[in-house]
């Protein structure tokens, strides 16, 4: 006797785990952002004086002033990222805002993305998505927006000033 759709059940869906290579990726990213939050407690995000820096912070690792602001005389997309992570990571939630918001914003979702990648290595499955290329891409497409129209904003200002 041929199946009937009463006697037919639906099989579960089944998730497929990730390969070792995907899991080794997801606990390189986790070990690379807890590096870049590391790098942030080194950098020194204010003068002297203890007033907040905007950017620049980084020149404090050694590193060149931006070439950008060197040749334009204004500020890049990102002026101010690592200054807003390393004012966030001392806790100066208002400080790193004024520095740059999208970096203040970037560093409180990778504190989020550290621990999702390590439990989805040991789990063996993306936690609460299914794959992981449209929320990547989501992400990086809503993240470049808003740097972009952050930067249109303090240009913007400039301007008038």
């Amino acid at each position: 006797m041929p199946p009937t759709e009463q006697t037919m059940k639906p099989e579960p869906r089944v998730r497929r785990r990730v390969n070792w290579g995907v899991r080794a990726a997801l606990l390189f990213i986790a070990l690379g952002l807890t590096t870049v939050f590391f790098i942030a407690t080194i950098v020194q995000p204010y003068a002297p004086d203890g007033t907040p820096l905007r950017m620049a912070s980084h020149q404090s690792l050694g590193m060149p002033a931006c070439r950008f602001k060197e040749m334009t005389d204004m500020p890049c997309p990102s002026c101010g990222m690592t200054t807003s992570f390393a004012l966030l990571v001392r806790g100066d939630v208002w400080n790193s805002l004024r520095a740059n918001w999208v970096g203040t914003g970037l560093a409180v979702f990778c504190v989020f993305l550290i621990p999702w990648c390590v439990l989805s290595s040991v789990r063996g499955r993306f936690l609460w998505v299914r794959s992981i290329e449209i929320p990547m891409a989501l992400f990086i497409g809503v993240f470049t927006v808003t740097m972009l129209a952050r930067w249109g904003i303090v240009l913007l200002l400039r301007v008038f000033d």
